[in-house]
């Protein structure tokens, strides 16, 4: 017995030494092929942004080409879904945001993935406020007047969102809940499309990122009236929040990051998480993305990790607050 005892302790010990051994392996020869980063909305939006900023340094970095692949659909949760049943070698990674990575858990009933059992959290990107902006035709011109007008045509004025469950789509129902107001939401396959319609004013209002918004606002095709965020953006100083606005404790922020399918070497995911955390801190990068209204803001594995987690339970409470589901 004795002997047999000795042997399954040998026995594990090879075993996991080959394992650590094979991490150490897979960290070095890593990546063996073009990496796959998914992007669950479509081309034009906040996270199709901060894809595209961190994959061409990150390819030369990992000396593998890194391919961007826009997913969209259902809020986010096809590409989402894709990415967590990928393979967890590293070649699969997912660009998350507030939506599919915070709000979607709580808010969809049946969501065919979940967060924090699903996915390895890598390391955030950026983050930013959205802009509450509506096209010039529109008469309000500040949150005042658009909560005016909403009372006076309760469940008449649209507007516009990058589908059920993004950060575009709750910005707006927190205003609902706060301001005590009812709009008419009409949802996009991504915020590409959606804001393409709004500056053609065939949707008068949306809480768009600043990414998709500040570009418009700059050039006079839509008018912004406020940022979500809890303080003024150092990169739009002029927009007041919405909270200063006439809705006290409103805040709303999005942020974007890199997440891998559980399972995957922690290796792997450290020298993604240092090459990435490297990259977002060049002035290159973070010059593309303040121009669009956003900061870079990597983290740590861990802290990332602990901060998902806190982005879950927070949701999950202004979901059930405001009582929206979907299906």
């Amino acid at each position: 017995m004795e002997t047999y005892i000795r042997r399954i302790i040998a026995d594990a010990l090879i075993l996991s030494g080959a394992i650590v051994a094979g991490h150490v392996v897979a960290a070095e020869t890593y990546p063996l092929k073009p990496v796959r980063v998914i992007v669950a909305f479509p081309p034009g939006g906040f996270v199709d942004l901060g894809a595209r900023v961190m994959s061409g340094p990150l390819g030369t970095a990992l000396g593998q080409q890194v391919v961007i692949d826009n997913r969209g659909g259902a809020g986010g949760i096809v590409g989402t879904e894709l990415a967590a049943r990928a393979v967890a070698d590293g070649h699969t990674l997912v660009v998350g945001s507030a939506g599919t990575h915070g709000v979607n858990q709580s808010l969809y009933r049946k969501l065919p993935y979940n967060v924090l059992r699903d996915f390895q959290p890598v390391t955030r990107l950026a983050d930013g406020p959205s802009i509450l902006a509506v096209h010039p035709s529109f008469p309000a011109r500040s949150v005042k007047e658009l909560i005016g007008l909403s009372r006076a045509r309760p469940g008449q004025i649209m507007y516009a969102s990058a589908g059920s469950g993004t950060s575009t789509h709750l910005a707006a129902a927190l205003f609902e809940h706060l301001a005590q107001v009812k709009f008419i939401h009409v949802p996009y396959k991504g915020g590409g499309p959606m804001i393409v319609d709004v500056v053609a004013g065939q949707v008068p209002v949306t809480f768009g990122t600043a990414a998709s918004v500040s570009p418009h606002t700059k050039s006079g095709r839509l008018r912004g009236l406020a940022v979500t965020g809890g303080q003024r953006s150092a990169t739009l100083p002029d927009l007041p929040t919405i909270a200063e606005s006439g809705v006290p404790g409103y805040e709303m922020l999005n942020w974007l990051g890199v997440f891998a399918p559980t399972g995957t070497p922690r290796a792997v995911v450290e020298k993604l998480n240092g090459e990435i955390m490297r990259i977002m801190r060049l002035p290159e990068v973070r010059d593309r993305l303040n121009a669009q209204g956003a900061e870079p803001s990597p983290l740590a594995t861990e802290a990332f990790t602990v901060f998902v987690k806190n982005e879950v339970e927070k949701w999950a409470k202004v979901v059930a607050a405001t009582g929206m589901t979907v299906e």
